[in-house]
């Protein structure tokens, strides 16, 4: 009788043979291009929004640029409402309404590609990446927090989205018209603007402990506090697109659950399903098996023959290009419609800018 410690020395063996030795993975190289591109796109948005506002508040004097409405896509407290108001009344809002397009187009992306948006596109998500990456080259290694700990404070975001979609959803259609054309709604952008500029002790000491555990933990802010992300990690529980593991390519190096960000059991599942995966496709970057781990339609290589046919994989250009065509066809919709810019009279700002840092929220 044969132990079966070597048969399973003898399977690996023959598992082996399918390591890929010559075909380089270009998930990563194809994501840091489309995180790179919307970081440019997000600091071009940022200068002619700080460029707009300057104008203003310099009494008209000086130069005039337009206002990007793609700022709005740093509103999501807005898009929310906004949805709301468009979902109860039919009618698009007529302040911040690129913000609800920009809301839809990445809840479409999480509906279609898991929290590829939080991955792919999200600046914060990729200075996030980028800060636990450089904690990884001075400490020789993140901190992984024990699962007594990890899971309780992976609940804060679920609470943080639970609180604001209980508070917005209790608000009738007229109460959210109402606020958003407050004074303090129409130059929410500019109020967001001017917390940066304007930084205190407390809010920079509160940001400095959020840099420094983003550095020693993978995805901190993404991970426990983001309620954003939590709600495209709901919405991506429905995409019919998933991590799948063939457990017969599959060598048994567990080298894809150490590089997941996620600290899933990639290793151990034949389809991640799990709300925390955000389609980075690390795991499948560092695979030395052919076809052991993929991003793909359908069941896993491994289920029955007569289900194998209908899998289809999708690849990293297909998702940067599935990523791309839903952003900009959001907007093109939009601004076809006439509801891209918040067309409010000039004048309006020109009292409203000046005067930002006085407003305070109608609830207060």
């Amino acid at each position: 009788m044969v132990p079966e410690g070597s048969n399973r020395v003898r399977l690996n063996i023959e598992k082996k043979k399918l390591i890929r030795r010559s075909v380089a993975d270009r998930s990563q190289p194809i994501r840091h291009i489309m995180q790179g591109l919307f970081v440019v796109l997000n600091g071009l948005l940022g200068v002619q929004f700080y460029l707009w506002v300057r104008y203003f508040e310099h009494g008209g004097h000086g130069l005039y640029v337009s206002r990007p409405p793609g700022v709005e896509g740093w509103l999501p407290i807005a898009g929310l409402m906004n949805t709301k108001f468009f979902l109860a009344t039919g009618s698009v809002p007529t302040v911040h309404p690129a913000a609800m397009f920009l809301f839809l187009a990445f809840l479409l992306m999480a509906l279609l590609l898991k929290k590829a948006f939080c991955s792919w596109l999200c600046p914060v998500g990729t200075l996030s990446e980028y800060l636990w990456k450089l904690g990884r080259k001075l400490f020789k290694g993140n901190l992984r927090l024990p699962r007594w700990a990890d899971l309780p404070l992976r609940g804060m975001k679920y609470l943080l989205l639970g609180f604001f979609v209980f508070v917005i959803g209790a608000m009738s259609a007229e109460a959210l018209q109402d606020f958003m054309l407050t004074p303090y709604g129409v130059v929410a952008d500019v109020k967001m603007l001017n917390f940066f500029r304007d930084i205190g002790p407390t809010a920079a000491i509160v940001i400095g402990i959020l840099v420094l555990g983003s550095v020693l933990v993978q995805n901190f802010w993404c991970r426990y506090l983001c309620p954003y992300g939590a709600l495209m990690g709901l919405v991506s529980l429905l995409s019919p697109v998933k991590i799948r593991r063939d457990a017969e390519a599959c060598i048994d190096c567990a080298k894809c659950a150490r590089a997941c960000p996620a600290g899933l059991a990639v290793d151990r599942l034949v389809q991640i399903r799990s709300a925390e995966c955000a389609a980075c496709m690390e795991c499948i970057a560092v695979c030395p098996a052919e076809n052991a781990l993929q991003f793909s339609f359908g069941p896993a290589r491994n289920a029955v023959p007569a289900q194998r046919w209908y899998r289809r994989v999708v690849s990293p250009m297909a998702v940067a290009g599935a990523l791309a065509f839903i952003f900009l066809v959001m907007v093109l919709i939009a601004r076809v419609t006439s509801h891209w810019q918040t067309n409010l009279p000039r004048e309006v700002y020109m009292d409203l800018v000046l005067h930002a840092n006085e407003l305070a929220h109608p609830g207060m």
